[in-house]
């Protein structure tokens, strides 16, 4: 759905979004750069509610999926836009041992721990600031885990900050500190549509990744980090998401890995679309992405517009470390501990090209 340029608005402004089932006030956040682009972002679950971004002709639309109240937000959805965290993806069977000690986690999916439990940081209200930076308007959060929140163990304070940057990036931040040794991996849930509508079987993406984490029927790595080469997950070019997901059992729900040593902030992705011109290219100093095509979308959900979400209605790209790397340990360490912080940058830069 196109909507109408904003670039004549103020820059940043911030209205009452509606009551959370506990109470809390969420707050939405709007963010617009010089250039035109718009970000909203509520304080529940630290989420981006929409991205307005321009096509070829300049018309803006918003590229993400979600919900026109708070309310969609607050009923079980698949964490649409959400910051997820303590540890993003799956634990398997919500269980580990970490200095000699156990730890049992939430269940909720399957046998498994998936994006913090069962409330996690997607479902708790942060507190929020706006601010005026030099790259553009931007929005600070914050939340403070505390200790044996959903199983683990340590009292975490986590900050998030969105940045709508004047070249049209969106840059997301991350920084915490723990008082015990905890897992951390964060990472933002936004389903990416770069028509705005439809499917994204048209949509072609480009993978900075050689390798892959293998998983089993419950979508937990096998410990394997495995070639690309001559499978479906080879998608170091260019490459139409439909011409190759019917080759994924269930579709794309993978980790992969991105090419380049150590935390080096580098490309690791890039998605375009023909009939609007829009090209998304992500940027992170993670060592992976999960590669998520709305897979278990089936047309329940009810999002913006009216509009019922269907299977492989958007596409997530969550920069993280790998899933269950608790039980890996050759998979990138994800223990914090005391006096060491955890950071994290991660953007989705905007930008079009001409009709092939």
């Amino acid at each position: 759905m196109l909507v109408n340029n904003s670039s004549s608005k103020a820059p940043s402004e911030l209205v009452r979004f509606g009551t959370s089932h506990q109470g809390d006030e969420v707050m939405l956040y709007t963010l617009r750069n010089s250039s035109g682009m718009e970000a909203k972002i509520m304080s529940y679950g630290a989420t981006l509610v929409s991205l307005l971004a321009p096509d070829r002709e300049g018309n803006l639309c918003d590229v993400v999926l979600g919900f026109d109240t708070l309310e969609g937000y607050l009923d079980t959805q698949p964490y649409m836009g959400a910051t997820v965290g303590r540890v993003a993806n799956r634990i398997a069977n919500g269980h580990f041992i970490m200095a000699g000690k156990e730890y049992n986690l939430h269940i909720n999916n399957g046998p498994n721990h998936l994006h913090g439990g069962k409330e996690g940081f997607s479902r708790k209200n942060w507190a929020a600031h706006l601010s005026q930076r030099k790259a553009g308007p931007s929005v600070q959060l914050y939340y403070t885990s505390p200790d044996g929140e959903e199983g683990y163990p340590g009292t975490l304070k986590v900050s998030v900050s969105y940045t709508l940057r004047n070249d049209n990036c969106l840059e997301i931040k991350y920084n915490a500190e723990t008082d015990m040794p905890t897992p951390v991996n964060l990472t933002n849930h936004s389903y990416f549509n770069l028509k705005g509508e439809g499917d994204i079987l048209d949509h072609q993406v480009m993978f900075n990744s050689d390798h892959y984490t293998p998983v089993n029927e419950h979508l937990i790595p096998t410990g394997e980090i495995k070639s690309v080469n001559k499978t479906p997950f080879d998608l170091r070019t260019l490459t139409t998401i439909g011409d190759k997901i019917g080759d994924v059992p269930g579709g794309y729900d993978h980790n992969f890995l991105i090419r380049g040593e150590g935390r080096r902030y580098r490309l690791a992705s890039v998605v375009k679309e023909n009939s609007t011109g829009r090209v998304m290219e992500m940027y992170t100093d993670e060592p992976g992405f999960q590669f998520y095509t709305g897979n278990f979308l089936n047309g329940t959900l009810v999002g913006k517009g009216g509009v019922r979400y269907a299977q492989h209605a958007g596409l997530c790209l969550e920069a993280q470390h790998f899933p269950d790397s608790l039980h890996h340990v050759h998979f990138p360490n994800i223990v914090l501990v005391p006096r060491i912080a955890y950071t994290q940058k991660t953007a989705y830069a905007f930008s079009t090209q001409g009709k092939d």
